[in-house]
């Protein structure tokens, strides 16, 4: 009775590989058909079983579900995820010289291909969430390219899903993914500019051909204090600023030297409230570069976020210093002492009717005077350097508020001029 048993399981056991092998047949035949729905039909009626199937039989099923939830790069994100993982099945089942390494290999580079296609046409488009899943399933084809990794990374920072990019930032942390790569530069000689070249063989080319000349090979900078800094910034954004702070010193470890790490780091302690650090490691920055005014403008601008007009105004009238051309720095001097105009304004409608108020209000409105004479020529040494409609019309505010009626005519017409130009 026992041996009767078991011989009807056997054949209930054979039927059902049966029917498995006819699904993943119709499964092969629905994809050659671009019929990629039916596949994956056939496919679910064929997993049930599939771990009882014999190892040629699992490594054509695993071919056949990755082709049919890719679909010819259709599918969804989910879909694709899933055929990437199916994929690499085929090779842990059958190894890697198996019956199917080739079809999946090639299946592979034309989903890389295609990917790489996406990935950029996205970018353009600046869709940027896109084009980081694009670059992400571009790497999973090809995990050596980790270049297409930290595409996805920066990608999905642009596209501000921070959560995804920290994710990919850590993974290439954890790679130790360094990102130097060789350059190789000629100058053109038609332009007299620096071009760019994919590889050697093209640049020398070109050189040979004679229309480039002074070929260079050099070594791009390596991304790793990059990667760490961006992980710290995307913390900050999260509103994580203690982690971003212990990201942040690692990166400086790693490259102590590092001006724009000094100064990110200098920013996050900003953040933190730490005022006493910002200005230790504001200073280490002015010794490190101490004639850089871009620098000592940048130090100006956090400051002023920061809330610390003084230290700010400092900074900037340092820059100028170093560059009396920084109409930046004129006009950002003149943003922090308008600002004491705003104070005042808030003081002068706080008053009451009262004689004594009455006095304050003519005091109050004596020192807005002061501020104006006080803002006027770093406002208008911006102009000059740079013609601005927002500085011209602050300018002309100010002398009708001073009563310059000759100055106020030349800004007014000054303001008109602007405003055709745009």
């Amino acid at each position: 009775m026992k041996k009767q048993i078991i011989v009807a399981l056997a054949i209930l056991v054979s039927a059902f590989s049966f029917s498995q092998k006819d699904e993943i047949k119709d499964a092969e035949k629905a994809i050659k058909n671009g019929n990629f729905a039916d596949a994956k039909m056939a496919i679910n009626k064929a997993e049930g079983l599939i771990t009882s199937a014999d190892d040629k039989w699992k490594a054509r099923f695993y071919l056949a579900k990755g082709q049919a939830l890719y679909a010819n790069g259709t599918g969804s994100n989910d879909d694709i995820d899933a055929a990437i993982e199916s994929l690499d099945m085929v090779k842990t089942v059958e190894g890697e010289h198996g019956r199917y390494a080739e079809d999946v290999a090639t299946l592979k580079q034309s989903m890389l291909s295609n990917f790489l296609t996406k990935g950029q046409k996205a970018l353009e488009a600046k869709q940027y969430v896109q084009s980081s899943d694009d670059f992400n399933n571009a790497y999973r084809m090809s995990t050596k390219d980790t270049i297409y990794l930290y595409y996805a990374a920066s990608t999905a920072v642009s596209g501000q899903d921070y959560d995804k990019a920290l994710k990919y930032y850590q993974e290439l942390r954890d790679l130790n993914y360094h990102g130097a790569e060789m350059q190789y530069t000629a100058v053109n000689k038609e332009t007299n500019k620096v071009e760019a070249f994919d590889n050697k063989n093209l640049r020398d080319l070109s050189v040979k051909a004679g229309t480039h000349i002074k070929p260079e090979d050099k070594r791009s900078e390596p991304k790793s204090a990059e990667i760490i800094k961006n992980i710290a910034l995307i913390y900050i954004a999260k509103g994580e600023n203690e982690k971003a702070a212990a990201a942040m010193k690692e990166a400086r470890k790693e490259n102590p030297d590092d001006l724009n790490l000094l100064i990110s780091e200098a920013n996050i302690m900003l953040k933190l409230g730490k005022k006493d650090e910002f200005k230790r490691l504001m200073e280490e920055a002015t010794v490190k570069d101490p004639k850089n005014a871009e620098l000592q403008y940048n130090l100006g601008v956090i400051a002023a976020e920061g809330g610390d007009n003084e230290t700010a105004m400092n900074y900037y009238k340092k820059a100028i210093e170093l560059d009396p051309n920084y109409a930046d720095a004129y006009n950002n001097l003149a943003v922090i002492i308008l600002d004491k105009d705003q104070r005042i304004v808030e003081k002068m409608n706080a008053l009451g009717t009262s004689a004594a108020d009455n006095k304050k209000y003519d005091e109050y409105k004596l020192q807005r005077l002061d501020v104006y004479n006080e803002a006027i020529p770093y406002l208008e040494k911006a102009l000059e350097l740079k013609p601005n409609i927002y500085t011209a019309r602050t300018l002309m505010n100010i002398y009708s508020a001073l009563e310059d009626t000759a100055k106020y005519k030349e800004m007014k017409a000054k303001v008109e001029e602007l405003e055709n130009e745009n």
